[in-house]
């Protein structure tokens, strides 16, 4: 069925914690164990180059990410002391050096893919940092862009007693040389050392005028031209760096001004502990030393790189007009619901709830919901969550023109959402200023529930009608992320999408909803409900069975719960994309629970529950859920998400029985967890089933289930072992 492990995250169970060990899964080390699945694919003989070297460059953004959050906050832990174990029992300090050796295991392996992608992209006439390819016409061309174009812009700083030592910015790249006069002088040193800070305005990578690509990255541009710096002096050591830093913001409860306190922390982070030092191989020692004293690294991680520093910055070079080295062109399809009611999103919804499967199905339609209830002189009001929108979003745009022709328009910008907080701050600014009422939310919780509600005058009355979705409401994510966008009107969800407003807008805590389950309030509690009556059900002998797709799986509860479940006879089938700290095929503990992982074109991001409600076939009486939220404490705990039931007949199947169906059924991107915490890739087997390539190239969730009728995929069925 499967190929070889990947080879990072075989836990070693005779740490201290054993039992722990043995059983749940480290979260640190499951999720490198998910970014090493994520670079397999820069490895992936069945892609295009340049698609390939998108997964390296993404592996290398999300280490980076990984370094500054989640290290830095161990690092943290140790220097204060703090000894709080994981959930399969390390200290801090024990999970530092466990992450530290995979860290550097991921490092290797991610310049082993650089060098091979290299050649493979030189092959197809696009040179990388390849000095072969610099012939006179590219040397005289690259030499007077250096002087007219980077010169300028850079400043020469010497590193002596006279100049304090500059300050390197987060994931600030520079070069540092040492230089000999050629003509010693009595007056000043006849060895100085001289500092290059990059500036983050100048393009990461250089490409040379023609037809065949040649780029050359600015590091070494700057080095190959540096001797026109500094007249007078020979360079006799030289070399690149990169920093990173702690790059957490934490927020006291007691802030008054939760506005001001976010700016000021921005400007905190650029000015985090340093995380990690990364230098070329053969970095000047002198230089490095330098480095070290300077930059107070206690704690940090030391990566000599003999390839390319800065991996993520790859990305810049998949631009390049090669559509031959890319995946070909998909466009989304509109809704044929909405298009049935002449682009009138609101009458399509009045007819029966709608179901968008992003990005096979287009986004312009959530961004249409908007657009048309700003225009539409009958809405009265809009409600909107803003988590992650984007530095160019038309549902702000909507938003704003919304306001400015009189409605009564309401955000709630998130300010917590990580590293889009400065982003985040413009659009309230903008909203604000157009009239719109912005709400902040919690201090300390972050409101992350992806909810727009919109207010109508009708014959009838007023009708509410609502957006829930699993992903954030972001134009460039919603094309390369698998989300959900439910549409509704039914009376029982838009009230309770009213009172999870004035729960956040207001703090009035809902006592009592009709349909939506509400974290910090009882998500948590209907989950578990769920779970037990599964439990009951196999206890009396009726089917039983858990299906769900996450992004994570981390909270103890609900892994112990779902222990339990197994233990109690009950099948569960789980698709988690990223961190699972569960432990799956454990007889006597987890020997029910299968789970796999799918890493492809296309990132999982959508959330689903489902529950075989003790019938034999899973029909409209099983128990289908959407949600913002995975199954992290943080979700559970600290953030407002939602849960939501999903009731009307088509679109219950066409969630349970084409996407998560689909996704279960997956052979040619999917990974298996073992239970030792590794991960196979599955064989694709005699019929190989692509999740991604069949909603590519189905009729949409919003025609009329037209897959379903037709057999284009199987139904569940709930035997052990089947999908």
């Amino acid at each position: 069925m499967s190929s070889a492990p990947l080879s990072i995250i075989q836990d070693d169970l005779g740490e201290p914690g054993a039992d722990h060990a043995r059983t749940y899964v480290n979260r640190e080390l499951s999720w490198l164990a998910f970014n090493e699945r994520v670079l397999a694919e820069a490895r992936n003989p069945n892609y295009p180059l340049l698609e390939r070297l998108r997964f390296l460059s993404i592996s290398g953004s999300n280490l980076d990410e990984f370094m500054m959050i989640r290290v830095a906050g161990l690092v943290g832990q140790v220097q204060r002391g703090i000894e709080r174990l994981s959930i399969d029992g390390r200290t801090p300090s024990q999970q530092l050096s466990a992450i530290r050796e995979t860290v550097q295991h991921l490092n290797d392996i991610q310049q082993d893919s650089w060098r091979a992608l290299k050649s493979g992209l030189a092959d197809s006439g696009i040179h990388i940092a390849d000095e072969k390819q610099i012939n006179s016409a590219a040397y005289s061309w690259l030499k007077t862009y250096f002087l007219e174009e980077i010169s300028p812009v850079i400043t020469l700083q010497a590193i002596d007693p006279a100049h304090p030592f500059p300050f390197i910015a987060n994931q600030g790249m520079g070069l540092l040389f040492t230089l000999k006069r050629d003509k010693p002088s009595e007056r000043s040193a006849n060895q100085v050392v001289e500092m290059i800070l990059i500036p983050s305005g100048l393009p990461r990578f250089v490409r040379v005028p023609g037809e065949e690509a040649i780029y050359i990255s600015i590091e070494r541009l700057i080095g190959r031209f540096a001797d026109h710096l500094f007249p007078g002096f020979t360079i006799i050591g030289d070399g690149a760096f990169r920093v990173l830093r702690d790059s957490d913001i934490e927020i006291e409860e007691e802030a008054e001004d939760l506005v001001r306190t976010f700016r000021t922390a921005i400007q905190r982070r650029r000015r985090g502990q340093v995380i990690q030092l990364e230098l070329e191989d053969d970095f000047d020692p002198v230089a490095e030393q330098l480095l070290r004293d300077q930059l107070g690294i206690q704690g940090a991680t030391i990566v000599k790189t003999d390839g390319m520093m800065g991996i993520a910055g790859l990305g810049d070079i998949v631009d390049e007009d090669r559509p031959d080295l890319k995946f070909a062109h998909y466009s989304p399809r509109y809704p044929e619901r909405i298009l049935e009611h002449d682009g009138d999103c609101f009458s399509a919804i009045r007819e029966k709830d709608i179901i968008i499967h992003h990005p096979y199905e287009s986004f312009e339609v959530v961004v249409d919901f908007v657009r048309q209830a700003a225009a539409d002189p009958d809405v009265v009001a809009i409600k909107q969550t803003l988590y992650r929108a984007g530095n160019q979003s038309p549902v702000i745009a909507a938003l704003i023109a919304a306001a400015e022709a009189g409605k009564s328009v309401t955000a709630v910008v998130e300010l917590k959402a990580r590293f889009d907080e400065e982003q985040n701050l413009l659009w309230a600014g903008q909203l604000e200023r157009a009239g719109v009422q912005v709400v902040y939310g919690f201090v300390d919780w972050k409101t992350h529930a992806k909810v727009s509600m919109v207010v109508r005058r009708e014959e009838s009355g007023f009708r509410t009608y609502c957006h829930f979705g699993t992903g954030n409401y972001h134009p460039v994510t919603a094309k390369v992320y698998t989300d959900l966008s439910f549409f509704t009107a039914d009376p029982k969800l838009t009230r309770d999408a009213g009172k999870l407003f004035n729960f956040v807008t207001g703090y009035v805590e809902p006592h009592r909803t009709e349909g939506l389950a509400i974290s910090p309030i009882n998500l948590r509690e209907t989950l578990y409900a769920h779970i037990d009556k599964e439990i009951e059900n196999a206890g009396k002998g009726r089917p039983a069975v858990i299906w769900a797709k996450l992004n994570s799986l981390t909270d103890k509860g609900v892994i112990d719960r779902l222990y339990a479940a197994s233990e109690a006879g009950v099948e569960i089938q789980l698709v988690i994309r990223g961190i699972c700290c569960l432990r799956a095929g454990i007889e006597g503990l987890s020997e029910n629970i299968r789970v796999k992982s799918i890493i492809g074109r296309f990132l999982e991001h959508s959330r689903i529950w489902a529950f075989a409600n003790g019938f034999k076939m899973p029909g409209d009486r099983a128990k289908v859920f959407i949600s913002s939220a995975d199954a992290m404490s943080r979700n559970l705990e600290r953030r407002v998400e939602t849960l939501v039931p999903i009731r009307n007949h088509t679109v219950h199947d066409q969630v349970l029985q084409q996407v998560l169906l689909a996704n279960l059924l997956d052979t040619e991107q999917s990974w298996e967890l073992e239970p030792d915490g590794s991960y196979l890739r599955m064989e694709p087997g005699e019929k190989p089933f692509n999740c991604h390539r069949y909603f590519m190239t189905n009729p949409s969730l919003s025609g009329r289930g037209g897959a379903l009728e037709a057999g284009g995929v199987p139904k569940l069925a709930l035997r052990r072992g089947a999908v």
